[in-house]
């Protein structure tokens, strides 16, 4: 019976977000605990396991850290403690006397730390140092990750998401199950094709049941499934995880052929690139967004402030369409999230049915944004805990309260928590449905949580850390020139191989 050691260590930053992410960001088990865990719910490691539990094989859990939200850069301290602590599970295993004969990671491949700019591909070479060249380890990736040739030369294949609103985390982790037993069987010898792509995109195109990047998934996934393709996807990086190695990436992974990989990988490369100018967001601004939202029409409308989107890494702390409506003398009833601690603080001890002078937003990014006064009446108070609408997930927003203040009701979280689907609102008895108003803080959500019934969204140009005007960032680490960071880029094809030497 074949011993299968997994490990997980995932999250995914904003480097324009000047709060740094912590060690209490993560949510972290360890041995059988990240078995109970993970079985209940539809992410990666639960979909290996049920792969791996009927093929028969041994688990060996070793440590999970996953993000409870995306944040700024990786506190070098948080680094430290995380990678230490799940580079020692594995060490225990290695070294509890029984064999280790194949080995599943779980990350997100858009990580940094304040001086580790490349943490997943350093885990990797250190797994390596820990259990040899020799055991197979299969490495499963958001497709929003950065693919490093470092962690190409310590795994034997990747596997990245193929659905953006991604709905395929479970299906990702049994398509990397399935092949490590492959490899662990003989069946199949990896060797894989990447191609770097000069381009940082965003937009609706990017969805991949409607836009043009789903040409590309298709493309790939076409490749996977016909032999000798093993694996294949797009990587559209995380544009805001400003790193050497930020850019897109095709790849595909053959049954050792590099010739028919290196094909597919250009295919699939060029198809991208056929499309990207297409791949940016239309953006109004604050004052045209107000301007709408007072000409008034029935139903709900969606203001997507995806520049200040928790899930992409930035703070959740934004005011600025809250104080652009107030500004503007905007009366329809609007939900709105926002992270602010003391604000929550005040209305704990204001109680329910309370009064509460405060400020909102600006706490955690106050070179963006002020603090806004209000005045509010506490609606609802809660310890934040709930699961996810979409996959079943725990995630902890700290004390959490509802606020009212005039047609405005906000819940205010103590920390960011991701909102790419309504769970935030539902968790604490609001329905985005019954407003005429709705601040989405995510570029996209899978379309029954807004796009579906909303009468109309309404994309802003808001200032933010995860913000769609790519420009405005200010990118100091990538690759330049790059799309679309500067004028008249060229795309010159190259590909790239890895191969893990053979077992000896």
């Amino acid at each position: 019976m074949p011993r299968i050691l997994i490990a997980e260590c995932k999250q995914e930053v904003s480097t324009f977000n000047p709060h740094l992410s912590g060690y209490e960001d993560f949510g972290v088990r360890h041995g059988e605990e990240l078995l109970r865990y993970h079985r209940t719910v539809r992410n990666e490691v639960g979909g290996a396991l049920t792969v791996f539990d009927e093929a028969g094989v041994e688990i060996v859990p070793t440590y999970s850290a996953f993000f409870i939200t995306s944040g700024g850069t990786l506190a070098e301290s948080a680094w430290q403690r995380l990678s230490s602590e799940l580079l020692a599970s594995i060490r225990q295993a290695v070294g509890s006397g029984e064999p280790i004969d194949g080995i599943y990671c779980c990350m997100h491949g858009a990580m940094a730390s304040e001086q580790e700019l490349d943490p997943e591909g350093y885990l990797l070479q250190e797994i390596r140092k820990l259990v040899g060249e020799r055991i197979p380890l299969v490495l499963s990736l958001d497709l929003h990750g950065i693919l490093t040739d470092r962690m190409l030369r310590h795994s034997d294949a990747v596997v990245a998401y193929h659905t953006y609103p991604h709905v395929d985390f479970f299906e990702t982790g049994q398509r990397a199950a399935r092949l490590l037993l492959r490899i662990l069987a003989g069946e199949v010898r990896p060797v894989t094709a990447k191609v770097a792509i000069p381009a940082l995109v965003r937009g609706d195109e990017l969805i991949t049941a409607t836009g043009k990047f789903g040409e590309a998934i298709r493309l790939a996934q076409t490749a996977e499934t016909t032999a000798p393709g093993l694996s294949a996807g797009m990587f559209i990086g995380n544009p805001f995880t400003d790193v050497p190695a930020l850019r897109c990436y095709s790849f595909v992974v053959s049954d050792n052929d590099p010739d028919w990989a290196s094909t597919q990988a250009l295919r699939i490369a060029e198809n991208f690139w056929s499309h990207h100018e297409s791949m940016r967001v239309p953006l109004v601004s604050l004052a045209d967004m107000s301007a709408q939202m007072l000409a008034g029409i029935p139903g709900t409308t969606a203001i997507v402030d995806a520049a200040d989107a928790t899930s992409s890494g930035a703070s959740g702390d934004s005011n600025a369409v809250l104080a652009e409506l107030i500004r503007a003398g905007y009366q329809g009833r609007t939900l709105l999230p926002i992270v602010d601690r003391p604000a929550v603080e005040r209305a704990f001890a204001a109680w329910v049915g309370g009064t509460v002078h405060t400020t909102l937003g600006g706490t955690l990014d106050p070179a963006r944004f002020q603090p806004l006064p209000i005045t509010a009446t506490v609606r609802m108070l809660a310890d934040g805990d709930f699961r996810s609408e979409s996959f079943g997930e725990l995630w902890r927003a700290g004390p959490t309260a509802v606020l009212q203040s005039g047609p405005f009701t906000i819940v205010a979280s103590s920390r960011a928590v991701n909102l790419y689907d309504r769970s935030f609102f539902l968790a604490h008895g609001q329905d985005p449905r019954n407003f005429a108003a709705v601040v989405v803080k995510s570029p996209h959500c899978q379309p029954h949580m807004y796009a579906d019934w909303c009468t109309r969204m309404i994309g802003v140009d808001a200032s933010g850390s995860s913000s769609a005007n790519l420009p405005y960032l200010g990118h100091t680490r990538c690759p330049r020139p790059i799309f679309p960071l500067d004028p008249d880029v060229d795309f010159i094809p190259h590909v790239e191989l890895f191969q893990r030497p053979r077992e000896t």
